[in-house]
């Protein structure tokens, strides 16, 4: 009689041998369990699970397991066939030839189970200024799976533990990270491999949700309000998890009775002086409060003041709403060019006074000249003595 072994070859007295072909599978796949013949010549071959029970027997079903299917039976090849495999089935399969010596060999089924997609398990939630347990689970493999944490492509160390469950194991990974506000929404991930997956991962994305406090900002509008415009206040609000209820208010006083409250957003028409004052935005959630506050301030609108220059005609604007401003046409080209004629003329005059004066002057000291000279003469004659005969003469200077 040959021992149960795991040697591939039993032979008998007469020559007859059975041989065992081991089997791997991955489970809910379908496992071919072959026993090969030699020198068949037709002895009883009898076909068994790991719990002994007979599964045929020279080819006829002994076992009522629909999954059990004979596919081959040859003087050669016995083939029996296993769908939806389980790892209940694992285990070693006898193929028995009974001749003068019974004698048999063990197909041995191995079955694998790949892991399935992670699961994140989150011991409390995560607080801005805290810390955050996060636990990756792979509840069922075989063999185990590794499992790792990632962040940024940067590999996160953590605790690793396993325990089994029957042929199959659990793996936990754990890590503890601190968290602010600005990690809120960050992607982790947990990769699960496994031999069976063939260099592929089952990947579990996790996005943080960290909570904090809200903030409140009012967008203000742009440029100066006057009486008569429209005003609307934005409460720009942030905060995890994102307050519902968003107060309006204005200090010390109501808010008016045409201020239209939609959500986030203060909306008020026909602006007045009564709508000066300052205006709060608040919200809160269960980890704070926060508000903001805008000063609203109301000009009064002033006509425009009307010149009696000369008012050149308005031309037709496109937008009939368009405010057209009139200017007064002031002739500063003219009167520049009269100031300047002016200057030009009262330099003339002062050149042609002086040209004047200078000619008179002139002329005076000329017929002085000429006086002296006949003076003289008249000197000369008195001095020489002149004849008695030569007249009187009298000169007059």
């Amino acid at each position: 009689i040959c021992a149960l072994t795991l040697s591939p070859l039993c032979v008998s007295a007469r020559g007859q041998a059975v041989q065992a072909e081991n089997v791997t599978v991955l489970e809910g796949g379908t496992a071919q369990i072959s026993c090969r013949l030699q020198n068949y010549d037709g002895s009883i071959v009898v076909i068994q699970n790991p719990r002994r029970q007979t599964l045929f027997f020279n080819g006829t079903r002994a076992l009522k397991d629909d999954r059990f299917q004979m596919v081959l039976f040859t003087p050669r090849l016995v083939r029996i066939t296993l769908t939806n495999v389980s790892v209940s089935d694992e285990g070693g399969y006898f193929c028995q030839l009974y001749t003068d010596d019974t004698h048999h060999q063990v197909a041995t089924l191995s079955v694998v189970v790949p892991p399935a997609v992670p699961t994140v398990e989150v011991k409390k939630e995560a607080v801005e200024g805290g810390e955050v347990e996060l636990t990756c689970v792979s509840p069922r493999s075989k063999p185990p799976a590794t499992l790792r944490w990632v962040r940024d492509r940067r590999e996160i160390a953590g605790v690793i533990s396993q325990q089994e469950n029957g042929k199959t194991v659990s793996v936990s990974n754990t890590i503890r990270i601190p968290v602010e506000r600005k990690d809120n929404g960050a992607a982790l991930s947990c990769e699960a491999s496994h031999p069976a997956l063939v260099g592929q991962k089952r990947v579990r994305h996790y996005s943080l949700d960290v909570h904090f406090a809200p903030t409140v900002k009012i967008i203000p509008p742009q440029g100066i309000l006057r009486e008569g415009d429209s005003l609307s206040l934005t409460c720009s609000i942030t905060g995890n998890p994102l307050p519902r209820d968003i107060q309006w208010s204005r200090v010390n006083d109501t808010l008016p009775e045409r201020a239209e409250k939609t959500g986030n957003i203060l909306h008020m028409s026909r602006l007045s002086q009564s709508h000066n004052g300052t205006y709060l935005c608040q919200a809160h959630n269960n980890y704070g409060r926060a508000a903001d506050h805008y000063t609203l301030l109301v000009y009064v609108s002033v006509p425009p003041k009307s010149h009696p220059a000369i008012a050149h005609p308005t031309l037709p604007s496109s937008n009939p709403g368009a405010v057209v401003e009139t200017h007064s046409a002031v002739p500063y080209a003219m009167i520049g060019g009269i100031l300047a004629l002016l200057v030009f003329t009262v330099i003339c005059v002062l050149i042609v006074t002086i040209w004047c004066s200078v000619r008179q002057k002139g002329s005076y000291l000329t017929h002085e000249a000429s006086g002296l000279d006949e003076h003289g003469e008249v000197q000369e004659a008195f001095l020489n003595g002149n004849d008695a005969s030569q007249g009187k003469k009298e000169y007059l200077l």
